[in-house]
């Protein structure tokens, strides 16, 4: 099992691949069309068609992982829709909403902490 942290880069694909694809042909995907490195320990999120799975990408140092969720019944309800981009960037407590399929748009969450800069 993988650890989702707040430090990780995560992706989401707009435009949903062939899902029939394994971890070579996203890795391309990767670099081809989301013009990131799959390489960099960033973790892809890829949804199908049909809006009733997710595929996961990422590289822990010595290979890849891919995990897959699929739904028993009903769709993803939430996905972004800029057109403008290729793909769009989450954080890690907004991809676990997304994954018990949950709009990370609408949820309440706590601000998160920044030191501030004190000066002497």
């Amino acid at each position: 099992m993988i650890l989702i942290t707040p430090q990780m880069r995560i992706l989401l694909a707009i435009e949903p691949p062939d899902f029939r694809m394994g971890i070579d042909g996203l890795a391309r995907l990767c670099r081809e069309k989301l013009a990131a490195d799959p390489f960099s320990g960033t973790l892809f999120v890829f949804r199908n068609r049909r809006a009733t799975a997710l595929k996961l990408l990422v590289y822990d140092g010595q290979g890849f992982w891919i995990f897959q969720k699929r739904l028993s019944s009903n769709k993803f309800t939430w996905w972004p829709k800029d057109t403008n981009s290729v793909s769009k960037q989450v954080m890690a407590n907004e991809l676990q909403l997304l994954l018990w399929n949950g709009n990370p748009e609408l949820a309440q969450m706590a601000p998160f902490w920044r030191r501030l800069n004190v000066a002497n």
